[in-house]
């Protein structure tokens, strides 16, 4: 069975057992998130699409980690001005472990 969510304004598709790095969530390590904007429940003849979300499906998932991805380097330059920028950024991110899909 699978599932497409929405969750930090991206679609995942989605297992059960499947480890996703989604965008950071307010939640602790070995929390339990439940996902409720279910896109469609993908599962052979039973499967359903949402208009615009399935009603009464839930994914659930457990916070395996919070962290903040590698650093992505951003150089600004204006030639014939002497002007450089370097700026640095790292992305946070939250690691699910995804537990249950459910109708």
């Amino acid at each position: 069975m699978k599932a497409v969510i929405v969750t930090g304004g991206k679609q995942y598709t989605v297992a059960e057992g499947d480890v996703l790095y989604i965008e950071k969530l307010e939640a602790e390590a070995e929390a339990t998130v439940k996902f409720d904007q279910v896109l469609a429940v993908l599962d052979g003849d039973n499967s359903k699409i949402g208009a615009p979300v399935v009603e009464g499906a839930v994914v659930e998932a457990k916070v395996v980690k919070n962290g903040k991805g590698k650093k992505i380097d951003v150089i600004k330059y204006k030639p014939k001005k002497g002007e450089k920028k370097h700026i640095g950024h790292r992305q946070p991110y939250t690691k699910v472990e995804i537990t249950k899909i459910a109708l």
